[in-house]
């Protein structure tokens, strides 16, 4: 069976976990602490220690650079889901890239100042000290003083998907393309603690993201084959 290895919340561990729930397999999840990468760095041989990574078998699969999406091509290649059809080659790592800084930024912010909710008593130091070492002292509590202008962040960022969801049922074509499962694993990340809703602005991405969060791959109808 295969093993998704994940912190919960984050956006990037969300966007597999939903791809595999999709293609109807049966997976295993098994969640890390955030200050604990010791399992991902075993695992990997050394060689890497973000997370997702997926292990299938004796083979562990890792990124090797912020944008390569080789997890998700892994799980599209073993279970035949055509996320990445040729015809949007080029067209998806553009937008990919801009849904993973420009998007990605505003909600993982807007998730963390609800931290304390999240992270489990005993890993809250160490997490505070990760994310200050890396933001800066005081980050989180800059992130909840600035939440409003963060949301309007987030909802100027999300314009462009709001207009290509007003011509066809998905973002680039009438079938999910892995852009639709990687914006859906942001706003989930966002969406996470119950604090926020998705900008009411945006009705299209309203309901396309609740048609998201519960699709399967079998119950979209098959794909015609052309000679």
């Amino acid at each position: 069976m295969i093993e998704l290895i994940q912190i919960p919340w984050s956006p990037f561990c969300l966007v597999q976990r939903r791809i595999l729930e999709y293609a109807g397999v049966p997976f295993k999840t098994t969640n890390v602490p955030v200050t604990d990468r010791s399992l991902v760095w075993r695992l990997t041989r050394q060689r890497y220690y973000g997370v997702p990574i997926v292990r299938d078998g004796r083979t562990v699969v890792f990124e090797t650079d912020h944008y390569t999406q080789i997890i998700a091509k892994y799980i599209d290649g073993k279970y035949e889901l055509n996320l990445f059809p040729t015809s949007f080659r080029g067209v998806d790592r553009i937008l990919w890239r801009f849904i993973e800084d420009d998007v990605e930024d505003a909600c993982f912010k807007l998730n963390d100042v609800y931290w304390e909710e999240l992270v489990p008593k005993a890993e809250r130091l160490a997490f505070l000290r990760h994310k200050e070492r890396r933001f800066g002292r005081g980050c989180l509590d800059q992130w909840r003083d600035q939440q409003t202008q963060l949301l309007k962040q987030l909802t100027a960022a999300l314009v462009p998907f709001e207009c290509m969801l007003a011509e066809r049922p998905y973002l680039l074509q009438a079938r999910p393309h892995f852009i639709d499962f990687d914006l859906w694993g942001m706003l989930a990340c966002f969406l996470r603690t119950g604090h926020y809703q998705m900008p009411a602005v945006h009705s299209c991405l309203n309901e396309w993201f609740a048609r998201m969060s519960n699709l399967k791959k079998a119950n979209l109808p098959s794909e015609k084959l052309h000679p």
